[in-house]
């Protein structure tokens, strides 16, 4: 089998992808708006543990990136929604497939976590 060639751009164009939506939050704000769109107060009620400084920072990076709109409606006091765009509800596709194989495997991995560690005393 011929090796997989690894050229350092495509190394650093998924850094940066995953960089992006591999933090804590990102996953859930993209999931969330795959449902359609929503306003910030919506999010922050659906998101347990974020805080208000942390969904600002989250939706910044997500809209700086491409994945995610942000769109002001001029009414009193002001309408913010929040939505996917084309690149955004492209990337729902894989990182929906991974949160199903994360919730079908989490007890594999806590399983060979709990050996891991086991081992680990023993050795000691």
């Amino acid at each position: 089998m011929k090796p997989i060639q690894h050229l350092s751009s495509d190394c650093r164009a998924v850094t940066a992808v995953l960089s992006r939506i591999g933090d804590k939050w990102s996953v859930l704000v993209i999931t969330l708006l795959g449902e359609g769109p929503m306003r910030f107060s919506a999010l922050k009620a659906a998101i347990d543990g974020i805080s208000q400084k942390m969904l600002t920072a989250t939706l910044r990076g997500l809209e700086r990136d491409g994945y995610v709109t942000r769109t002001v409606y001029p009414t009193v006091p002001p309408r913010v929604d929040y939505a996917l765009t084309d690149i955004g509800r492209d990337l729902l596709v894989p990182v929906r497939a991974l949160s199903d194989w994360a919730r079908r495997n989490r007890f594999r991995v806590e399983e060979a976590r709990a050996r891991f560690d086991g081992d680990r005393r023993e050795a000691s």
